[in-house]
């Protein structure tokens, strides 16, 4: 795991976000679902999804959202990032669910956030919802999936 100064150089578009072990990742947009969605045999039917009107955002109990960060993120070649939740959150009965960061990897992160409570729960956009923990990877290739973006 790496620690403050090496991830200050390694995303300096975070700067501001490093903590001791990690960088912050505050929300930006929150969506929900609108259709079905599948995977047979590897081939992805995503479902279509409908931004919700923020910035501040009401997630309804027993509920899944898709929350996107407030910046984009480019992954070294030689690093992956593993996203935890904040504690506030699972504190409020709120998790975030996430995938791993692959080595290469540029774009938007985007996670699942699933309100567990019996009520409602409010969130800003802005707030920090995830944490990036951050390893270096020997011998690696690089993200080449259908979720890269262009620089």
């Amino acid at each position: 795991m790496l620690g403050e100064k090496k991830l200050i150089h390694l995303f300096p578009d975070f700067k501001d976000l490093v903590e001791p072990s990690g960088i912050d990742l505050p929300l930006d947009e929150i969506f929900v679902q609108k259709s079905e969605g599948s995977l047979l045999d590897n081939e992805k039917n995503l479902p279509d999804i409908e931004k919700i009107e923020g910035p501040i955002y009401t997630l309804k109990p027993h509920t899944a959202y898709l929350a996107t960060i407030d910046r984009k993120i480019k992954i070294p070649k030689s690093h992956t990032m593993l996203y935890l939740p904040r504690s506030t959150l699972l504190r409020s009965f709120v998790s975030v669910q996430t995938a791993v960061g692959d080595p290469g990897f540029y774009g938007t992160l985007m996670f699942m956030i699933y309100n567990h409570g019996e009520f409602d729960y409010k969130i800003k956009k802005g707030d920090r919802i995830a944490q990036g923990v951050v390893f270096e990877v020997d011998g690696s290739g690089e993200y080449s999936g259908s979720y890269q973006e262009e620089e």
